[in-house]
């Protein structure tokens, strides 16, 4: 049992440098998010103007006869998947296939976040329960020094891995709303093109329905004509 129990602590001990690098790793990747927030937050200050324009615009205008390049100036996701949709006519298919697209390009950029949100807690859990073990022992040895150095080490491997979850889950929170609204943008500008093009479908549709319903009275004129001839004849 003895031997079972050195090697468990030898393995727990040897995962504090990995734990440690670890979650210095995830705190530069919590800064870089937190830098990479801030750019998407001044990117979307700028755009939303010309959204918001744009959305007032198709209220009374037809969506499809839109210059959305004009109206869309600035480069984004949003811009690109809308574009896309004006590509192809506001096909109902390509269309919801390329909302598809837009989901799971949302989708993956929240991947990272949203990692960052459980491991680096877990992480941080780790670096505070290793050094418990050489602490103890410390304490049980009479060696005060060793276990106040073990005890700041599971103290800031604590605040690192709280710190690191927390960035995650408010990046995460942040993006999920701003790509929920561009999403149901998106949605919304698609259904309005697809209703301005319903009508001009069933118009289509009734004048080509008409020469038939010429032809069909045309014929019927004539067989009229051909019976009356023939009733006169006899």
């Amino acid at each position: 049992m003895d031997i079972v129990t050195t090697v468990l602590y030898w393995i727990s001990t040897g995962m504090l440098v990995p734990v440690i690098v670890t979650l210095l790793a995830g705190f530069v990747w919590a800064l870089l998010l937190l830098g990479d927030l801030y750019g998407l937050y001044a990117a979307r200050l700028r755009r939303r103007k010309e959204i918001s324009a744009l959305l007032t615009r198709a209220k009374s205008e037809s969506v499809s006869l839109m210059d959305l390049e004009a109206a869309l100036q600035q480069p984004s996701r949003f811009r690109q998947h809308l574009l896309a949709m004006r590509d192809t006519g506001w096909h109902p298919i390509h269309s919801e296939k390329i909302l598809s697209d837009f989901d799971m390009a949302c989708e993956k950029e929240l991947e990272g976040p949203s990692t960052l949100m459980r491991v680096g807690p877990m992480l941080g859990l780790m670096g505070t329960l290793i050094p418990m073990g050489p602490a103890l022992m410390g304490l049980a040895a009479g060696d005060l020094a060793s276990m106040a150095a073990n005890m700041q080490v599971a103290f800031a491997t604590t605040v690192i891995g709280i710190f690191t979850g927390a960035i995650g889950y408010l990046t995460q929170l942040i993006k999920r709303r701003w790509f929920s609204s561009d999403g149901a943008a998106l949605q919304y500008l698609l259904e309005l093109a697809r209703c301005a093009q319903e009508p001009r479908s069933e118009g289509l549709a009734q004048e080509h329905d008409r020469p038939a319903t010429h032809d069909k009275e045309g014929n019927g004129n004539e067989k009229a004509k051909q019976i009356h001839t023939q009733i006169q004849y006899r």
